[in-house]
């Protein structure tokens, strides 16, 4: 089954932090990639480059680590939604605005809703919002 990939749990990947349950779950929806395509907003790439730049700075990880967990992402397969931009001011802003997320979340949210798909998120604020919204949590196999 498809799902909706969000950034927390792209990040946990690289990272390999947080709760034990997080990381644990974060590595079960990599392995879901056997068998599965993850849909992103057009955003993700962006978001995930900041995360890789910041570490990098700060001395946590080398250029070449980090440059290998890119090569490990251009691997799996994720779609990456085209319709991200033309959603921001409208359903996304919305969904911002009901759910008190930012804009980043909200896009993911959005992308959940509108192709009916589960989210893999570990960003608390957006599983909050996703449930109330009627999206369920993608429980990879």
């Amino acid at each position: 089954m498809s799902f909706v990939l969000d950034n927390s749990v792209t990040m946990c990947w690289l990272l390999k932090d947080g709760r034990p349950a997080d990381v644990a779950y974060a590595a079960k929806v990599l392995d879901a990639f056997e068998a599965t395509t993850a849909f992103v907003p057009g955003l993700w790439a962006l978001e995930a480059a900041n995360v890789v730049a910041k570490v990098e700075a700060k001395g946590l990880m080398t250029e070449a680590r980090t440059q290998a967990f890119v090569a490990t992402l251009a691997r799996l397969s994720i779609a990456v939604d085209s319709a991200t931009a033309s959603q921001a001011l409208g359903e996304t802003l919305g969904l911002a605005r009901r759910y008190k997320l930012s804009a980043y979340d909200a896009a993911y949210l959005e992308l959940a809703l509108r192709k009916g798909l589960p989210l893999a998120t570990l960003a608390a604020d957006l599983a909050k919002a996703a449930k109330k919204a009627g999206v369920k949590r993608f429980e990879p196999q």
